[in-house]
C-alpha cells in the first residue's frame, strides 16, 4: 500500500481531506493508497443523515466546532487534534471484502501495539466494550473509499455535546450516553500521537508518493462543494407520513413520504445505513406514484435487490419499516 503525503505540514479544514480522497480515486493509478489527517474540532455526519437529528448546531457554534456532511453513509462522528482520521482508497469494488480488509488491517495494527482491539458490528473497532474507531465507506467509479476515526486523546466532552445520537442507537450499544461508549488509545499505549502515526504508516505502507502544489490546487477545487449550505444542510423533506426504526446490523432509518389520495408522490430515506448503490435511482424512484399499500409497494419493489442498495438490508425488513 502507498502512503500519500502532502507537500507541507499545513493543517486544512475537513472538506479538503474528503476531497483529497476523491482526487486520489479519480486521478491516481489503480492500487491501494492510505493517508492520515487531523483537523480542528469538527463534526462529520453521513450522507443520508438529517443534520437536525445528528448535530447540536447551537453547541457547535458556541464552541467554534465546524460541521460538514460527507459523501459516505454511516453515522455522525466528532474529530479534533486528538483524533487521527484514516483514509483508504482501493480499486477493489467488492464492498464487504474491501470494508472487512480495511477493518482487519487497522485491528491487527492495534494488536501489534498490545491493544486488545476487535472489530464488531457494522463498522466499529472496540477495546473491551468501548469504541475506539468508527468507519464508513463509499463508492466512486472503479474505486472504493473507506475512512474512519482513531480516538487517541479526543475531547469526549465536546464529542458528547456536539453530537446527538438517538436513544435507540445508544440503547443498541447498551449505554445511555456517548461518554459511556467510547474510549481513547492514550489509556492503553505509551506512544505519543506522532509516534502512533509513524507506527501506522510503517505498518501499513511500503512506499510513499508526495503530492505537488498542482495536486493541492485541484483538491481545493473539489472541496468547494462540501462548504455549500445545500450540501451541508441537505433537503429535509416535507412529509405527510414518517416511519422510524433501527434495524439491527443495518442501521437507523427514517422513511418520509408525501402521500396524496393514498398515492406516494415523494419518498425519502435518511439514517446512518451504508449505501452500496444509488438509493434514489434503484429504490425510491420505484415508489413514485405507487399506492401506499403493502401489496402495491411489494409489487413495485419486486425486482429490487435491497442488499445491492443498502448493506445488509433485505426486502422484508424494508417493507416492515415502511408499514409497521
Amino acid at each position: 500500500m502507498t502512503f500519500v503525503q502532502l507537500p507541507d505540514e499545513r493543517v486544512y479544514r475537513l472538506p479538503f481531506y474528503l476531497a483529497m480522497e476523491e482526487y486520489i480515486a479519480q486521478s491516481f493509478p489503480p492500487q491501494d493508497y492510505f493517508f492520515m489527517w487531523q483537523v480542528p474540532p469538527t463534526v462529520i455526519f453521513g450522507r443520508n443523515q438529517l443534520i437536525d437529528n445528528e448535530v447540536n448546531v447551537g453547541f457547535c457554534k458556541s464552541k467554534g466546532i465546524e460541521f460538514y456532511r460527507r459523501k459516505s453513509g454511516g453515522g455522525c462522528v466528532y474529530a479534533d487534534e486528538g483524533n487521527i482520521m484514516l483514509s483508504y482508497i482501493t480499486p477493489d469494488t467488492n464492498v464487504n471484502f474491501t470494508f472487512n480488509r480495511y477493518m482487519t488491517m487497522v485491528e491487527h495494527a492495534l494488536q501489534k501495539l498490545g491493544v486488545d482491539a476487535r472489530t464488531t458490528g457494522r463498522n466499529d473497532i472496540l477495546i473491551g466494550d468501548k469504541k475506539v474507531s468508527g468507519n464508513a465507506f463509499y463508492h466512486m467509479p472503479d474505486r472504493s473509499i473507506v475512512h474512519g476515526t482513531m480516538l487517541y486523546d479526543t475531547n469526549i466532552a465536546y464529542m458528547s455535546g456536539a453530537t446527538t445520537p438517538s436513544a435507540s442507537k445508544l440503547e443498541s450499544k447498551g449505554v445511555q450516553s456517548v461518554r459511556q461508549y467510547v474510549t481513547t488509545l492514550r489509556e492503553y499505549i505509551t506512544l505519543t500521537i506522532a509516534e502512533l502515526k509513524d507506527f501506522l504508516r510503517t505498518s501499513l505502507c511500503k512506499d510513499t508518493v508526495i503530492l505537488t502544489q498542482d495536486d493541492v490546487d485541484a483538491i481545493e477545487s473539489i472541496s468547494k462543494e462540501y462548504y455549500t449550505d445545500e450540501f451541508i444542510y441537505g433537503k429535509n423533506p416535507a412529509c405527510t407520513l414518517s416511519r422510524k426504526k433501527r434495524i439491527e446490523g443495518v442501521g437507523e432509518f427514517v422513511a418520509d413520504f408525501v402521500v396524496k389520495d393514498n398515492i406516494i408522490r415523494k419518498a425519502n430515506l435518511s439514517g446512518d445505513f451504508f449505501l452500496v448503490g444509488d438509493v434514489d435511482a434503484m429504490l425510491l424512484s420505484r415508489l413514485k406514484n405507487v399506492a401506499y399499500t403493502r401489496e402495491a409497494v411489494e409489487k413495485a419493489l419486486a425486482d429490487v435487490v435491497c442488499e445491492d442498495v443498502i448493506m445488509n438490508l433485505n426486502k422484508e425488513k424494508l417493507i416492515n419499516l415502511l408499514f409497521d
